[in-house]
């Protein structure tokens, strides 16, 4: 059973060294190797711990040694079906252990393995297959209705493979050890993955990510989270993002351990899943935090052997209450972004902060915070023509600065050249510099602490997802009568993130229903604006772009807007009009949303 540590802000300096020097232990000799890559390290992990589960989700267990044979399997399968070195295969499946035993298998020979959100239907699925262009798409049973919605909408379709179908060919291939003559020349400085991020503009972008920044994500973590054969680490994020299908597996199956997989989360389950599973780690997002503070108490929330909760998002009017109540004996926050050419790490507990970046690491992850002018969605730039930092205290949008030399801190890109460059500043603080824009308007204490603020520009975060104005505003504006909308976020108290709201003018035809049922169709449930604003017009730049400043500011507030606003009841299944008395139920946490 767990007891009550020191609190978060007092974990003391033997853990944050310990933390620091683990992973750079761990990562230290990565480049040096070359051709060690992480589905040849899942063959030795094999050989090593055997039998000692690796993997256990809801549905089977696969173990050390099990998912060294399931990936060789699949990698076995892709060179017979004759997929060439580069090509790309993408993954449609729910969370499982085959989801990573599939991508450990393919990008072993050199295939690139788009993971795709599963959330996605018709154009928006369509968007992000057209995205990585893949020679094959492996489709479990109960997706495949989405990709038939996506299918229309695909200018060159991928040959769809059925994941039971697949399931018997893999039981005729050899899960043997590989020999030389099988082995592709697959090295650190290849692709491996395409992992989807919305970025800070535009619809979903797949995302380079190489097999040096693989081992690094999951070695890194290991060593800040010090795992061995014993941990077990629990996670219900999807596999389909960065955290969840590279970070938190293979953070604890480096370690010898085993990574316990729910394909989504359950307040009520949770701590029944905890303390049956003996698990050690837990991976949250901040919203989970919450939902769990706010569940009624359940009799094993403090009867678990949980040592670290690790993630990103805990926001600091949940993390001591969190903490305190369920005897959480240490918090690690981690900020990093997929493509993103630097990562923050809050070994020492700081509460409410992101992270740091240690003065020994200085070199090999620099950061700033520059001004930034709402206006033009750019850093400014001072009569010199150069970004102007933001001192202490000062919110100001996060850069890190580019190298060029293979490694996890290489800005590795998009497979599209357009949307990488305009993720790089350029000429930032001296001509010919360039860095990396993440996007995220932050502010650093004098103790190098840095805490999260807000998105910037066109996307805000909801559920745990990144939510795409102009993929939110192109789905509002198919519907009938809707003439013209502007969508974004806003905070409600009590809640992570930004909810969606849309301001809409609307024409002829429009009817609250038939729009719920066409957003319904068109968006995942994270992305459809939960409240809504009718509007006779919108006032825009000299530009033609909308302004959108004092709609952020008014929020979803009835007593300071005049126009006719709409809250998604999700009980009464349609939008109902917004009253005072419902907007008081929701800021004071009464309505669940």
């Amino acid at each position: 059973m767990a007891v009550a540590g020191a609190s978060a802000a007092r974990q003391g300096p033997s853990a944050a060294a310990g933390g620091w020097l683990g992973a750079l232990e761990r990562t230290s000799r990565i480049g040096t190797q070359p051709s060690r890559i992480l589905p040849r390290v899942v063959d030795e992990l094999g050989l090593a711990h055997g039998e000692a589960p690796a993997l256990i989700g809801e549905q089977g267990t696969l173990s050390h040694a099990g998912l060294a044979d399931r990936a060789r399997r699949y990698a076995r399968w892709a060179l017979a079906e004759g997929i060439r070195a580069g090509d790309a295969v993408a993954l449609l499946m729910p969370n499982g252990p085959d989801y990573m035993a599939a991508w450990l298998g393919l990008s072993r020979v050199g295939l690139r393995v788009a993971l795709l959100n599963t959330n996605l239907t018709g154009a928006s699925l369509a968007h992000c297959i057209a995205a990585a262009a893949p020679t094959h798409l492996i489709v479990a049973e109960r997706l495949w209705p989405a990709c038939e919605e996506a299918a229309p909408h695909l200018p060159e379709r991928p040959r769809l493979v059925r994941a039971d179908d697949l399931a018997a060919a893999l039981a005729h291939c050899d899960g043997g050890p590989f020999e030389e003559r099988e082995e592709r020349a697959v090295t650190l400085a290849d692709t491996a993955l395409y992992i989807y991020t919305s970025g800070t503009t535009g619809l979903p972008k797949a995302a380079r990510v190489s097999h040096h920044r693989v081992m690094t994500w999951s070695h890194w973590f290991a060593g800040l989270l010090a795992t061995g054969p014993e941990d077990r680490l629990y996670t219900c994020l999807p596999m389909y993002h960065s955290v969840g299908g590279v970070v938190a597996t293979g953070s604890v199956i480096v370690g010898g351990g085993a990574a316990i997989l729910r394909e989504r989360f359950s307040a009520r389950r949770f701590w029944d899943d905890i303390a049956a599973e003996r698990c050690t780690l837990f991976q949250y997002i901040g919203e989970l935090c919450r939902y769990l503070l706010a569940a009624p108490t359940h009799p094993l929330e403090r009867a678990h052997s949980l040592r670290i909760a690790t993630g990103n998002g805990l926001r600091p009017e949940v993390w001591e209450a969190f903490q305190a109540r369920f005897a959480i004996p240490r918090i690690l926050e981690f900020y990093a972004a997929t493509e993103g050419t630097l990562s923050l790490c809050n070994v020492e507990g700081r509460v409410g902060a992101v992270g740091r970046v240690p003065p020994f690491l200085a070199h090999s992850s620099p950061a700033a915070i520059v001004r930034h002018d709402p206006d033009t969605g750019a850093p400014a730039r001072g009569a010199d023509g150069f970004c102007l930092r933001c001192p202490p205290g000062e919110a100001g949008e996060l850069i890190g600065r580019l190298r060029s030399e293979v490694g996890s801190q290489r800005f590795e890109g998009y497979t599209s050249a357009a949307a990488s460059d305009a993720k790089l500043l350029r000429d930032v603080f001296k001509p010919g510099d360039a860095w990396f824009r993440t996007g995220d308007l932050m502010r650093i204490d004098r103790q190098g602490f840095y805490f999260f603020v807000d998105r910037a520009g066109d996307t805000f975060r909801w559920k745990g997802e990144n939510v795409a104005t102009t993929e939110v505003a192109a789905a509002l504006s198919g519907a009938a009568g809707v003439e013209e909308a502007a969508v974004y976020g806003v905070a409600v108290p009590g809640t992570e993130g930004r909810a969606g709201m849309a301001a809409l003018k609307v024409g002829p035809g429009f009817d609250l229903a038939v729009l719920r049922a066409h957003l319904a169709a068109q968006l995942p449930a994270y992305a459809r604006p939960l409240f809504l604003r009718l509007r006779a017009g919108f006032e825009i730049t000299e530009t033609f772009k909308q302004k959108k400043q004092t709609l952020l500011a008014e929020g979803f507030d009835p007593a300071r807007i005049a126009d006719p606003l709409y809250f998604e009841d999700a009980a009464a299944g349609a939008y109902v009009p917004l009253t005072a008395e419902l907007y008081a139920a929701i800021t004071r946490g009464a309505v669940r949303l």
